[in-house]
């Protein structure tokens, strides 16, 4: 590709479009976090910059739980009597003191904003696929066909760190094959650890391939090194390249660290960029490397030390689900974090506190692929795909609709059973609870009906909010202090707020399903499980899932303030920005 090639996507008609759809998200994310209060004007509104003299105006239909629906290009930049073009940058600017971005975050969060406006240019260079063809598409195909990225986050494609050919190489909607790279970490810095009835040798000759390891070991006997003295890593080429190739130059002058080369095998980034599916030999783990880049508010390390505790986590949870009824009748599965290794930089280590990035920029962690566990007619999708929605204005929820030949309600609650449920009882039984956002989670699809739901990132993202409760020595980790008033939070911002939210007002949108019918049925589903689980009353009781309001956690808010960490990992529930409620729109039911 020549020079000028790896721009070719910012064309002006392109950055224009691009403009267009973020400021229509961040005005629409900003009204509903109550950054900004919109005006009626006439059958319009109207945002003020914060000296007053720009404005901005749009058509909105206003949803449940305060949701901003926004005709994009309805929306229109006024300033001095004439018409400005949309120009995104200028709008972070001009509302600077309302969004509460400081002269420090600014710069950097426009950096951000300026990555995710070049992603969507990508994106609109790629041939069109309605959600319909998307629908009868496999598995990496709907993953890498995403367009949007987290619904609430409005830079949520920042990935600083990345320069364009890194973008072209690694970012998942490029839908580029990847090689990673293979160190060999010297035994005494290094840990392997795994789930019941894995051992690191058979585990890496089936991962890597017979031919590929002792190609591995050929390149440390040539150097006068015993490979029984080292482990292998999987990293990230970005990684390798940017960062451990200089940052951790002792590492490898003193032969602690050793770099093999390439692996044999292509793997496609995910939605999550820094985790790789194996399409050379899909039934083989996916590989979840550190990656030092800042992307959503997180610089995208992975901790040793988090590491080793890692599998038996996943084995803890595989358990507790395979044990519990509840759980096991809604056909929940996890795929689970099978194996980890880490590697610990002594000297940084000395240095640092154990939050600190540099302790998180060599581990990697191999978690199990669904495709083995698949049914014939069975097929995946990343829950993700339910907020996609095409250049035509189609939903992919939509489309999986008109595919499965049930009536809306009927397919909503089949997905609500497999998706909602085990949250509800997780929560209710075991004060459990998941991230579980669109990225996180894995549909099992049977002609567009959603069977069953796979849940993923166990370890780092799981919590048990009771302080008293009995967890085994090596799971304690993952025992979180919550204050009573805001654990329900885990189902009302994360499922409701986060998701369920962009979900009802695309389906209401296209006429599929009402608005009143979307969270009718949710209630339903609901009752269903608390009249199925009597046992659990008082819990109903004491955390109600009908309550007429609940707090309104806000993402950006977070974002805008640190967007390099933008929370303490020491008190992620003090970390909260809650502002006012929401109405719960399971009240009126």
């Amino acid at each position: 590709m020549t020079l000028a090639g790896t721009v070719a996507h910012l064309s002006p008609e392109r950055w224009a479009a691009a403009n267009r759809l973020l400021l229509r998200k961040a005005l629409a994310e900003f009204a509903h976090e109550r950054l900004i209060t919109p005006e009626e004007d006439g059958d319009r509104y109207v945002v003020r910059s914060d000296d007053g003299l720009t404005s901005y105006r749009f058509s909105a239909v206003r949803r449940a739980l305060d949701h901003w629906q926004i005709d994009p290009d309805s929306i229109t930049r006024h300033r001095d009597g004439g018409e400005p073009p949309l120009a995104a940058l200028d709008f972070f600017i001009e509302l600077k003191d309302s969004l509460g971005l400081s002269d420090e975050v600014l710069p950097v969060y426009l950096e951000e904003i300026s990555s995710t406006l070049s992603g969507t240019c990508y994106k609109l260079t790629k041939p069109p696929v309605t959600s319909a063809e998307l629908a009868a598409s496999g598995f990496q195909a709907i993953e890498t066909g995403m367009t949007e990225g987290h619904p609430c986050f409005v830079a949520n494609n920042g990935r600083l760190g990345f320069g364009i050919h890194e973008y072209l190489s690694y970012a998942p909607e490029t839908a580029s094959p990847v090689r990673l790279v293979w160190l060999a970490a010297h035994r005494s810095r290094a840990a392997f650890t795994a789930g019941v009835g894995i051992e690191y040798e058979s585990f890496l000759r089936e991962e890597l391939g017979e031919k590929t390891v002792e190609r591995f070991r050929t390149v440390l006997t040539g150097q006068g090194l015993d490979p029984a003295d080292y482990l292998f890593i999987p990293v990230h080429p970005w990684q390798w390249w940017n960062k451990l190739s200089v940052t951790f130059a002792a590492e490898v002058a003193r032969n602690h660290l050793v770099c093999l080369g390439e692996g044999d095998d292509e793997y496609l980034a995910q939605q999550s960029i820094r985790t790789f599916f194996n399409t050379s030999a899909p039934h083989k783990h996916y590989v979840k490397t550190a990656l030092s880049v800042i992307n959503m508010g997180f610089m995208r390390g992975l901790s040793a030390a988090y590491m080793e505790a890692t599998p038996a986590i996943n084995d803890w949870l595989a358990r507790l689900i395979e044990s519990d009824p509840v759980l096991k009748a809604s056909g929940l599965t996890i795929i689970r974090e099978r194996a980890a290794v880490g590697y610990r930089h002594l000297e940084y280590e000395r240095a640092t506190d154990r939050y600190s990035p540099y302790r998180k920029m060599l581990a990697a962690l191999w978690r199990e692929s669904p495709v083995p566990s698949l049914k014939d007619g069975e097929s995946l999708a990343t829950m993700a795909s339910l907020l996609h929605v095409d250049h035509q204005g189609a939903s992919f929820a939509g489309a999986l609709i008109a595919r499965s030949g049930l009536t809306p309600a009927e397919w909503l609650r089949g997905y609500l059973r497999a998706y909602y449920t085990p949250l509800l009882h997780s929560f209710y039984a075991y004060d459990l609870v998941f991230m579980p956002h669109g990225e996180n989670v894995i549909l099992v699809l049977e002609d567009g009906v959603v069977t069953r739901a796979v849940y993923k990132d166990i370890a780092e993202e799981i919590a048990v909010m009771d302080p008293d409760a009995a967890l085994p020595p090596e799971v304690r980790r993952i025992r979180v202090e919550v204050p009573e008033d805001t654990k329900l939070l885990s189902i009302f911002t994360d499922v409701f707020d986060c998701f369920f939210r962009f979900l009802a007002a695309h389906l209401a949108a296209e006429g599929i399903l009402e608005e009143d019918g979307f969270w009718r049925t949710v209630a339903e589903v609901t009752r269903e499980y608390q009249e199925a689980n009597p046992q659990l009353a008082d819990r109903f009781r004491q955390y109600d899932m009908f309550a007429p309001e609940f707090a309104l956690s806000c993402l950006n808010r977070l974002q805008l303030r640190n967007n390099r960490q933008m929370v303490d990992l020491t008190d992620p529930s003090g970390a909260l920005q809650l502002v006012g409620t929401l109405k719960n729109p399971l009240a009126g039911f």
